[in-house]
């Protein structure tokens, strides 16, 4: 299936989406990664804008300053595993719907998907200036502090995507069940491999 959403993001439209769906965002999108997470939960400061019902994109952009604004030059996704360990109470305390990133996440994160509502979601790697292309405007940018891609980037977007469902609001995890897949055709072949090799004694 592929959709495009536009956030906010309602919980009904998110229960639709499956593993494997493809996606494209219309709104408000707000980056946020290593530092952003650390700063929330680790030092406990509160966050400058409410993430409730909008997305977040494991990105640090390459960004210009023009005519006293900011331009996106380009925001490539950031490997979403480093978050693992947080992202299930960043995804409980701030009422986020929709991580974006690259590769997939763990049991954690699935877990919080299941119970809170929330997907995770691929975008394709190399591709960053594909993504800059979908970014209309900067609306802000908070905690900038923190070094430009590690700040909050506030962005409004427009058929940003295309964006690969890896973890739906059941848990499914699409890493998860290839992971599995392949673990179960590789204890096939080496039982195979053994009785061939036996059979050659």
């Amino acid at each position: 299936m592929s959709l495009v959403i536009n956030t906010p993001i309602k919980d009904d439209v998110l229960e639709r989406i499956n593993v494997g769906d493809i996606i494209y965002l219309n709104g408000v999108l707000v980056t946020a990664r290593d530092a952003a997470h650390e700063r929330f939960l680790k030092h406990g400061l509160n966050l400058p804008l409410s993430l409730k019902f909008l997305p977040i994109f494991h990105a640090g952009p390459i960004v210009k300053k023009v005519d006293g604004g900011w331009s996106i030059v380009s925001i490539g996704p950031t490997t979403s595993m480093r978050m693992e360990s947080l992202e299930y109470d960043f995804i409980e305390r701030t009422g986020v719907k929709m991580i974006i990133g690259k590769g997939g996440m763990g049991s954690r994160t699935a877990d919080a998907c299941r119970k809170f509502k929330a997907v995770h979601a691929i975008f394709p790697g190399g591709c960053a200036v594909v993504a800059a292309e979908r970014v209309r405007r900067v609306l802000g940018v908070e905690w900038l502090d923190l070094g430009v891609p590690e700040a909050l980037w506030i962005l409004e977007v427009e058929n940003f995507g295309p964006l690969i469902i890896s973890i739906d609001t059941k848990g499914n995890n699409m890493f998860d069940e290839r992971i599995k897949s392949i673990n179960s055709k590789k204890f096939e072949m080496l039982k195979n491999l053994d009785k061939e090799l036996s059979s050659r004694l």
